[in-house]
């Protein structure tokens, strides 16, 4: 054996640890995520707050094609949903100063949403586009305003 093989093989090890934990951590931290992270559909608004708790009592129970998600760790959350008609739900004000971008994200969820805020309802940012509402929560507000 020569002089050179175990530095060799010393950085051959080193290469193989790297290459494993770039492949195993990126892997590892999905996996989290998806644990941390639950998402659902509902046919109405009244079936997701059956079904879920967290889902916000603004939302009318007539809205249809309910998209919903949640981190199980903290407060963000994430909603799409139709509602019957162009005007956003009765508790919805209009937004004092600038929302924070969602923490969050989802296939179904837009990108980019904060410059589209124009709504606060609860603890959710949100916007009207036709029938289509949009709102999401940050952890904080979520925290702020005592939410379940």
């Amino acid at each position: 054996m020569s002089r050179k093989t175990p530095l060799v093989l010393a950085a051959v090890g080193i290469v193989a640890l790297g290459v494993g934990a770039a492949v195993a951590v990126p892997a590892a931290d999905r996996w989290w995520d998806g644990r941390r992270q639950q998402s659902s559909a509902y046919a109405t608004g009244a079936k997701a707050k059956q079904d879920r708790r967290s889902v916000p009592r603004w939302l009318p129970d007539e809205a249809t094609s309910v998209q919903y998600a949640m981190k199980t760790t903290g407060g963000e959350r994430l909603l799409v949903a139709t509602t019957v008609g162009a005007r956003p739900p009765a508790e919805c004000k209009p937004i004092e100063g600038t929302a924070p971008e969602a923490e969050m994200g989802a296939p179904w969820f837009p990108d980019a949403v904060a410059g589209k805020a124009t709504l606060k309802c609860g603890s959710y940012f949100a916007y009207q586009d036709g029938t289509t509402l949009t709102a999401w929560s940050t952890d904080r507000e979520w925290r702020d305003a005592g939410s379940p």
